[in-house]
Protein backbone atom coordinates (compact mmCIF):
# COMPACT_ATOMS: atom_id res chain seq x y z
CA UNK A 1 0.00 0.00 0.00
CA UNK A 2 2.53 2.59 1.11
CA UNK A 3 5.29 1.46 -1.25
CA UNK A 4 2.92 1.53 -4.21
CA UNK A 5 1.71 5.01 -3.29
CA UNK A 6 5.28 6.24 -2.93
CA UNK A 7 6.23 4.77 -6.29
CA UNK A 8 3.32 6.54 -7.96
CA UNK A 9 4.49 9.79 -6.36
CA UNK A 10 8.04 9.21 -7.57
CA UNK A 11 9.93 8.53 -4.34
CA UNK A 12 10.82 5.71 -1.95
CA UNK A 13 10.21 5.56 1.77
CA UNK A 14 13.19 6.14 4.02
CA UNK A 15 13.88 3.72 6.89
CA UNK A 16 11.99 5.74 9.52
CA UNK A 17 8.99 6.21 7.25
CA UNK A 18 8.91 2.50 6.43
CA UNK A 19 8.87 1.58 10.10
CA UNK A 20 5.89 3.87 10.74
CA UNK A 21 4.18 2.69 7.54
CA UNK A 22 4.42 -0.92 8.73
CA UNK A 23 2.76 0.02 12.01
CA UNK A 24 0.01 1.94 10.24
CA UNK A 25 -0.62 -0.95 7.88
CA UNK A 26 -1.27 -3.23 10.87
CA UNK A 27 -3.50 -0.58 12.44
CA UNK A 28 -5.48 -0.23 9.23
CA UNK A 29 -6.00 -3.97 9.17
CA UNK A 30 -7.74 -4.18 12.54
CA UNK A 31 -8.84 -0.57 13.31
CA UNK A 32 -8.51 -1.20 17.01
CA UNK A 33 -7.50 1.44 19.57
CA UNK A 34 -5.34 4.29 18.38
CA UNK A 35 -1.98 5.35 17.02
CA UNK A 36 -0.31 8.67 17.84
CA UNK A 37 2.38 9.52 15.26
CA UNK A 38 4.68 12.39 16.12
CA UNK A 39 7.93 13.80 14.86
CA UNK A 40 9.65 16.79 13.25
CA UNK A 41 8.06 18.83 10.48
CA UNK A 42 8.16 17.66 6.88
CA UNK A 43 8.79 13.99 7.65
CA UNK A 44 5.71 12.66 5.83
CA UNK A 45 3.25 12.17 8.69
CA UNK A 46 0.33 13.67 6.78
CA UNK A 47 1.24 11.77 3.61
CA UNK A 48 1.27 8.44 5.44
CA UNK A 49 -2.05 9.33 7.05
CA UNK A 50 -3.55 10.16 3.65
CA UNK A 51 -2.49 6.83 2.16
CA UNK A 52 -3.96 4.87 5.07
CA UNK A 53 -7.14 6.94 5.19
CA UNK A 54 -7.77 6.44 1.48
CA UNK A 55 -7.24 2.69 1.81
CA UNK A 56 -9.58 2.11 4.75
CA UNK A 57 -13.09 1.15 3.67
CA UNK A 58 -14.85 1.75 6.99
CA UNK A 59 -16.97 4.81 7.78
CA UNK A 60 -14.37 7.48 8.38
CA UNK A 61 -13.69 11.18 8.89
CA UNK A 62 -10.50 13.19 8.73
CA UNK A 63 -10.01 16.61 10.29
CA UNK A 64 -7.32 19.14 10.83
CA UNK A 65 -7.48 19.55 14.59
CA UNK A 66 -8.25 23.30 14.26
CA UNK A 67 -11.21 22.46 12.05
CA UNK A 68 -12.53 19.70 14.27
CA UNK A 69 -12.41 21.87 17.35
CA UNK A 70 -14.46 24.53 15.57
CA UNK A 71 -17.18 21.97 14.84
CA UNK A 72 -16.85 20.33 18.24
CA UNK A 73 -17.28 23.58 20.17
CA UNK A 74 -20.42 24.39 18.20
CA UNK A 75 -21.89 20.95 18.87
CA UNK A 76 -20.84 21.04 22.52
CA UNK A 77 -22.58 24.40 22.96
CA UNK A 78 -25.82 22.83 21.73
CA UNK A 79 -25.58 20.04 24.31
CA UNK A 80 -23.75 21.70 27.19
CA UNK A 81 -26.77 21.66 29.53
CA UNK A 82 -27.29 17.91 29.05
CA UNK A 83 -25.57 15.19 31.08
CA UNK A 84 -22.58 13.79 29.17
CA UNK A 85 -22.57 16.77 26.82
CA UNK A 86 -19.26 15.72 25.26
CA UNK A 87 -20.68 12.31 24.32
CA UNK A 88 -23.70 13.91 22.69
CA UNK A 89 -21.50 16.33 20.76
CA UNK A 90 -19.30 13.49 19.49
CA UNK A 91 -22.36 11.46 18.50
CA UNK A 92 -23.73 14.44 16.55
CA UNK A 93 -20.46 15.02 14.70
CA UNK A 94 -19.38 11.46 14.02
CA UNK A 95 -22.52 9.33 14.09
CA UNK A 96 -21.62 5.74 13.14
CA UNK A 97 -18.07 6.65 12.15
CA UNK A 98 -15.56 3.85 12.71
CA UNK A 99 -12.25 5.60 11.98
CA UNK A 100 -11.14 9.19 12.68
CA UNK A 101 -7.90 10.99 11.80
CA UNK A 102 -6.73 14.19 13.46
CA UNK A 103 -3.94 16.01 11.64
CA UNK A 104 -1.63 18.42 13.49
CA UNK A 105 -2.84 17.51 16.97
CA UNK A 106 -1.69 20.21 19.36
CA UNK A 107 -3.05 22.22 22.25
CA UNK A 108 -2.35 25.82 23.20
CA UNK A 109 -5.73 27.02 24.45
CA UNK A 110 -6.45 26.16 28.12
CA UNK A 111 -10.15 25.69 27.39
CA UNK A 112 -9.40 23.18 24.65
CA UNK A 113 -7.02 21.33 26.94
CA UNK A 114 -9.71 20.93 29.59
CA UNK A 115 -12.12 19.33 27.10
CA UNK A 116 -9.64 17.26 25.12
CA UNK A 117 -9.39 14.30 27.51
CA UNK A 118 -13.17 13.95 27.67
CA UNK A 119 -13.32 14.18 23.89
CA UNK A 120 -10.72 11.45 23.27
CA UNK A 121 -12.31 9.21 25.90
CA UNK A 122 -15.68 9.63 24.19
CA UNK A 123 -14.13 8.50 20.90
CA UNK A 124 -12.72 5.35 22.46
CA UNK A 125 -15.96 4.66 24.34
CA UNK A 126 -17.75 4.65 20.99
CA UNK A 127 -15.25 2.12 19.60
CA UNK A 128 -13.76 4.64 17.18
CA UNK A 129 -10.23 3.91 15.97
CA UNK A 130 -8.16 7.08 16.23
CA UNK A 131 -5.07 8.14 14.31
CA UNK A 132 -3.40 11.44 15.16
CA UNK A 133 -0.33 13.24 13.85
CA UNK A 134 1.59 15.80 15.86
CA UNK A 135 4.91 17.59 16.08
CA UNK A 136 4.95 16.85 19.82
CA UNK A 137 5.22 13.72 21.91
CA UNK A 138 2.18 13.41 24.19
CA UNK A 139 4.17 14.86 27.08
CA UNK A 140 4.82 17.98 24.99
CA UNK A 141 1.17 18.86 24.50
CA UNK A 142 0.12 22.19 26.01
CA UNK A 143 3.75 23.27 26.37
CA UNK A 144 3.00 26.50 28.25
CA UNK A 145 4.12 25.65 31.80
CA UNK A 146 1.31 27.75 33.28
CA UNK A 147 -1.31 25.45 31.74
CA UNK A 148 0.47 22.18 31.10
CA UNK A 149 -1.27 20.54 34.06
CA UNK A 150 -4.58 20.95 32.23
CA UNK A 151 -3.34 18.55 29.55
CA UNK A 152 -2.11 15.88 31.96
CA UNK A 153 -5.38 13.85 31.92
CA UNK A 154 -5.22 13.79 28.12
CA UNK A 155 -1.55 12.83 28.12
CA UNK A 156 -2.24 9.93 30.50
CA UNK A 157 -5.13 8.75 28.33
CA UNK A 158 -3.06 8.86 25.13
CA UNK A 159 -0.18 6.98 26.71
CA UNK A 160 -2.55 4.35 28.11
CA UNK A 161 -4.82 3.84 25.08
CA UNK A 162 -2.72 4.71 22.01
CA UNK A 163 0.45 3.34 20.48
CA UNK A 164 2.84 6.31 20.45
CA UNK A 165 5.08 6.09 17.38
CA UNK A 166 7.86 8.54 16.55
CA UNK A 167 8.60 9.35 12.91
CA UNK A 168 12.19 10.39 13.46
CA UNK A 169 14.73 11.82 11.03
CA UNK A 170 16.16 15.23 10.29
CA UNK A 171 15.26 15.69 6.61
CA UNK A 172 12.33 18.01 5.87
CA UNK A 173 10.89 16.71 2.59
CA UNK A 174 8.96 19.92 2.04
CA UNK A 175 12.26 21.58 1.19
CA UNK A 176 12.65 19.22 -1.81
CA UNK A 177 10.90 21.29 -4.42
CA UNK A 178 9.09 19.32 -7.11
CA UNK A 179 9.63 20.30 -10.74
CA UNK A 180 5.87 20.69 -11.06
CA UNK A 181 3.75 21.95 -8.12
CA UNK A 182 1.84 19.08 -6.54
CA UNK A 183 -0.85 21.19 -4.89
CA UNK A 184 -2.53 24.57 -5.07
CA UNK A 185 -0.61 25.65 -1.99
CA UNK A 186 2.68 24.91 -3.77
CA UNK A 187 1.58 27.23 -6.59
CA UNK A 188 1.85 30.15 -4.19
CA UNK A 189 4.80 32.52 -4.01
CA UNK A 190 6.79 34.57 -1.57
CA UNK A 191 7.51 37.98 -3.10
CA UNK A 192 10.20 40.37 -2.00
CA UNK A 193 9.99 43.31 -2.20
CA UNK A 194 6.69 42.92 -4.03
CA UNK A 195 7.21 45.25 -6.96
CA UNK A 196 4.55 45.96 -9.55
CA UNK A 197 6.54 43.85 -12.00
CA UNK A 198 6.57 40.86 -9.61
CA UNK A 199 2.83 41.20 -9.06
CA UNK A 200 2.21 41.47 -12.78
CA UNK A 201 3.98 38.14 -13.37
CA UNK A 202 1.28 36.55 -11.19
CA UNK A 203 -1.55 38.46 -12.83
CA UNK A 204 -1.96 40.73 -9.81
CA UNK A 205 -2.19 44.50 -9.35
CA UNK A 206 -2.10 46.49 -6.13
CA UNK A 207 -5.47 47.06 -4.44
CA UNK A 208 -7.19 50.37 -5.00
CA UNK A 209 -8.68 52.25 -2.01
CA UNK A 210 -12.20 51.66 -3.35
CA UNK A 211 -11.66 47.87 -3.23
CA UNK A 212 -11.52 47.65 0.59
CA UNK A 213 -14.44 45.77 2.05
CA UNK A 214 -15.60 43.94 5.17
CA UNK A 215 -15.49 40.18 4.78
CA UNK A 216 -16.44 38.64 8.16
CA UNK A 217 -18.84 39.23 11.00
CA UNK A 218 -15.92 40.56 13.04
CA UNK A 219 -15.67 43.42 10.52
CA UNK A 220 -12.35 42.17 9.26
CA UNK A 221 -11.38 44.38 6.34
CA UNK A 222 -9.83 43.02 3.17
CA UNK A 223 -7.72 45.23 0.95
CA UNK A 224 -9.49 43.72 -2.05
CA UNK A 225 -11.86 40.93 -3.05
CA UNK A 226 -11.64 39.78 -6.66
CA UNK A 227 -13.82 36.79 -7.37
CA UNK A 228 -12.34 33.88 -5.41
CA UNK A 229 -9.29 35.93 -4.35
CA UNK A 230 -9.04 37.87 -1.09
CA UNK A 231 -6.18 40.28 -0.28
CA UNK A 232 -5.29 41.17 3.31
CA UNK A 233 -2.75 43.40 4.95
CA UNK A 234 -0.85 41.50 7.65
CA UNK A 235 -1.66 44.13 10.29
CA UNK A 236 -5.40 43.72 9.71
CA UNK A 237 -5.38 39.93 9.49
CA UNK A 238 -2.89 38.99 12.21
CA UNK A 239 -2.24 42.00 14.46
CA UNK A 240 -5.91 42.29 15.42
CA UNK A 241 -7.76 39.70 17.56
CA UNK A 242 -8.78 37.34 14.75
CA UNK A 243 -9.09 33.60 15.21
CA UNK A 244 -8.77 30.31 13.38
CA UNK A 245 -12.56 30.26 13.09
CA UNK A 246 -12.32 33.40 10.93
CA UNK A 247 -9.72 31.84 8.63
CA UNK A 248 -11.69 28.62 8.24
CA UNK A 249 -14.82 30.57 7.32
CA UNK A 250 -12.96 32.74 4.81
CA UNK A 251 -11.15 29.92 3.01
CA UNK A 252 -14.48 28.28 2.24
CA UNK A 253 -15.27 31.27 0.01
CA UNK A 254 -11.80 32.39 -1.07
CA UNK A 255 -9.34 29.68 -2.18
CA UNK A 256 -6.77 32.27 -3.29
CA UNK A 257 -5.13 34.64 -0.79
CA UNK A 258 -2.65 37.48 -0.87
CA UNK A 259 -1.15 38.73 2.39
CA UNK A 260 0.96 41.86 2.03
CA UNK A 261 2.92 43.94 4.52
CA UNK A 262 4.54 40.91 6.16
CA UNK A 263 6.79 42.44 8.87
CA UNK A 264 9.59 41.11 10.99
CA UNK A 265 7.88 38.45 13.09
CA UNK A 266 8.85 39.63 16.55
CA UNK A 267 5.40 39.85 18.17
CA UNK A 268 4.31 36.52 19.61
CA UNK A 269 0.53 36.97 19.30
CA UNK A 270 0.48 38.18 15.70
CA UNK A 271 3.04 35.54 14.73
CA UNK A 272 0.87 32.80 16.25
CA UNK A 273 -2.12 34.07 14.27
CA UNK A 274 0.00 34.08 11.12
CA UNK A 275 1.04 30.49 11.84
CA UNK A 276 -2.63 29.56 12.21
CA UNK A 277 -3.46 31.23 8.88
CA UNK A 278 -0.74 29.23 7.13
CA UNK A 279 -1.98 26.01 8.76
CA UNK A 280 -5.50 26.60 7.52
CA UNK A 281 -4.49 27.59 3.99
CA UNK A 282 -2.08 24.68 3.60
CA UNK A 283 -4.54 22.13 4.96
CA UNK A 284 -7.34 23.46 2.74
CA UNK A 285 -4.94 23.56 -0.23
CA UNK A 286 -5.51 27.25 -0.90
CA UNK A 287 -3.06 29.32 -2.95
CA UNK A 288 -1.11 31.90 -0.95
CA UNK A 289 0.99 34.81 -2.17
CA UNK A 290 3.00 36.48 0.60
CA UNK A 291 4.58 39.90 0.17
CA UNK A 292 7.35 40.90 2.56
CA UNK A 293 9.68 43.86 2.82
CA UNK A 294 12.74 41.62 3.32
CA UNK A 295 13.84 38.13 2.27
CA UNK A 296 11.90 35.51 4.20
CA UNK A 297 14.67 34.30 6.57
CA UNK A 298 15.31 37.87 7.71
CA UNK A 299 11.73 38.20 8.96
CA UNK A 300 11.89 35.29 11.41
CA UNK A 301 12.86 36.69 14.80
CA UNK A 302 13.86 34.83 17.93
CA UNK A 303 11.12 33.97 20.38
CA UNK A 304 8.59 32.90 17.74
CA UNK A 305 5.90 30.42 18.84
CA UNK A 306 7.05 26.86 19.36
CA UNK A 307 4.90 25.68 16.43
CA UNK A 308 6.63 28.01 14.00
CA UNK A 309 8.96 25.32 12.66
CA UNK A 310 5.86 23.80 11.04
CA UNK A 311 4.96 27.17 9.52
CA UNK A 312 8.45 27.68 8.10
CA UNK A 313 8.40 24.16 6.68
CA UNK A 314 5.08 24.79 4.96
CA UNK A 315 6.18 28.13 3.56
CA UNK A 316 9.21 26.38 2.05
CA UNK A 317 6.71 24.91 -0.42
CA UNK A 318 6.04 28.32 -1.95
Amino acid sequence: MFDDAAARAGFTLDADQRRVADRLARFGGDLNGGVYVWGPVGRGKSWLTTVLFDAVGARKRRFHFHEFYREFHAAYARHRHRPRAVDHAVAELLGRCRFVCFDEFHLHDPGDAMLAAALVKALFDRGIALLTTSNYPPSGLMPNPLYHHLAEPLISLIEARMDVVELAGDHDYRTDHAAVPRSNFERGRYLWPGTDAQLSELGLTRPRPDERRVVTGRHLRAEAVRGDLVWFDFAELCATPTSTVDYLALVETYPRWVISGLPRLDDRDSTQRFANVVDVLCDRDATLVLIGAEPWPALVASGVPIDFARTASRLALL
